[in-house]
């Protein structure tokens, strides 16, 4: 990445190699990044990809069964703020971000300059295995990020690489949790410990996770038993037998519907403690249950407040273990830091998940969930300090510029935009919602959602889906009213070409 390094003595003592008055980074390539933002989407191929990525992508795809999945090759040095370069030179307003995971914006200058200061050249270089040799400095990085922004009542935090990876390990805390319990502070049995090994009862327990319809948990092993939002993540794999229950899916807009969806809460929180009650008494009892603020792959689809406050009480009667997935809705996209903070905070979680824009994966939980030995939540990397300290910066800049409370603001108006449209094309588009910049809306059909879809990228706006026919909208939290602007008049002008 670095075109050389300047002013460099290198000084060997022994076995130890030390790196002194490094003044780094001062090359040509992050020297030429771009200042600011363009203006405005620009287009100049016919195509969308065009000629350079479409020639990239069939070379990948004799490298890499992956490259199906491929949209556009992406220039990332011509990148800034939100809008997205590809290598043919086709300049997007993203309102993607990465899958909701950009959480400033393209090459900005705070991260550019972590990554310049010579003070964080080893965390950069180095990735220390966490779980058995940390890196100094590990402790003010947690306490600097993700401890600055912990989630009320959560005193302990666990890093991990990726959003599969961290719910696969709070799924495993909620079983630890309930397996410690039933013990009473006793060691394991010999029993337990004997038959674990080959995958039998009672060492390998009878728990089960509940999760929902619609739901999307990731897409390694034990996360597929969670996740029910599209055939194709799941085709072939071995599934657990976990309860599955309904997520409330509502009528819009929701204040003219505001009985029907009351009621349609009421309905699923019956079904959800149904469904705990019959697995108990077969012997399967529900050692936690996970759930997303909003589906975010399955439909965009959101509980309301009072459905969430419900769920925290039935949660704790019956003795669940109450995991929220925030790995797409946490770090501000929807006008709070985290989403569960709308509910108040009698109904806080007893574990919360999250990733993308926390650019670290990892889980918050509770003090009664500690596992209560080591290495039972455990794997090599246990996720970056670098990436903690890019974190800090981030978090440092929400603060400082007020980011969250300026996606609240600038999501009114995204969303009162999509409603207007609503109105306006109701044979095109409906059931606008969301909260925050974290927004959807629904075509007629699956199939005019794709055209809408292409349209957009070819008036220079880089979008995706969720679910059978939503337009989902992530962007970042440096998302202002100019891009509203921006991005509104080219849905309107799609919607008037369909």
């Amino acid at each position: 990445m670095f075109s050389k390094i300047k002013s460099t003595s290198i000084i060997r003592n022994g076995s130890q190699l030390l790196l002194k008055n490094t003044s780094l980074l001062s090359n040509s390539k992050l020297s030429t990044l771009p200042a600011q933002e363009p203006n405005e989407p620009k287009i100049v191929t016919n195509d969308i990809p065009g000629p350079r990525s479409q020639a990239l992508k069939s070379e990948l795809s004799s490298l890499s069964q992956q490259a199906s999945s491929v949209q556009l090759f992406v220039d990332y040095e011509k990148c800034f703020g939100n809008f997205l370069v590809d290598v043919d030179g086709n300049q997007f307003l993203d309102v993607y971000s990465q899958i909701s995971s950009i959480p400033l914006g393209y090459n900005h200058p705070a991260l550019i300059n972590a990554v310049k200061r010579s003070d964080n050249l080893s965390t950069f270089v180095n990735r220390p295995a966490l779980g058995i040799l940390p890196n100094k400095e590990i402790n003010q990085q947690l306490k600097d990020s993700l401890m600055s922004v912990a989630p009320y009542g959560h005193r302990q935090v666990q890093t991990m690489a990726c959003g599969s990876c961290s719910v696969e390990n709070a799924l495993k805390v909620a079983c630890m949790y309930q397996m410690q319990k039933s013990r009473n502070g006793h060691a394991p049995t010999k029993e337990e410990l004997e038959s674990t090994m080959i995958n039998q009862p009672p060492g390998s327990s009878n728990l089960t996770i509940m999760s929902f319809k619609g739901a999307f948990h990731g897409r390694t092993f034990g996360a597929l038993s969670c996740t029910h939002s599209k055939p194709i993540h799941k085709l072939d794999i071995p599934a657990f037998d976990w309860p599955i229950a309904r997520y409330p899916l509502y009528k819009y807009p929701l204040n003219e519907h505001e009985a029907e969806n009351k009621k349609v809460d009421d309905e699923c929180l019956a079904d959800i403690e149904g469904l705990i009650e019959k697995f108990k008494k077969n012997g399967r009892p529900v050692a936690g249950l996970i759930i997303e603020p909003i589906q975010g792959e399955g439909g965009d689809n959101r509980g309301s407040d009072y459905f969430f406050q419900q769920l925290r009480k039935l949660t704790s009667r019956h003795d669940v273990v109450y995991i929220v997935d925030e790995v797409q809705t946490g770090c501000g996209p929807t006008g709070r830091f985290w989403a569960h903070e709308y509910w108040g905070k009698d109904a806080s979680p007893d574990i919360v998940t999250f990733s993308k824009k926390m650019l670290s994966g990892g889980f918050f939980y509770k003090d009664d969930y500690r596992p209560d030995q080591g290495f039972r939540v455990f794997n090599t990397w246990l996720g970056d300090p670098s990436k903690l300290v890019l974190l800090s910066e981030v978090i440092k800049v929400i603060k400082s510029e007020n980011l969250v409370q300026n996606i609240e603001k600038v999501g009114v108006k995204l969303l009162n935009g999509l409603e207007k449209l609503a109105r306006e094309k109701p044979n095109l588009v409906k059931n606008a919602r969301g909260r925050g910049t974290y927004c959807a809306i629904d075509f007629s059909t699956p199939e005019l959602r794709a055209k809408a879809i292409d349209l957009l990228h070819k008036n220079g706006v880089h979008c995706g889906g969720s679910g059978e026919s939503a337009l989902r909208i992530r962007t970042t939290l440096t998302f202002n009213e100019k891009h509203v602007n921006l991005f509104l008049e080219r849905f309107e002008k799609v919607l008037k070409q369909l």
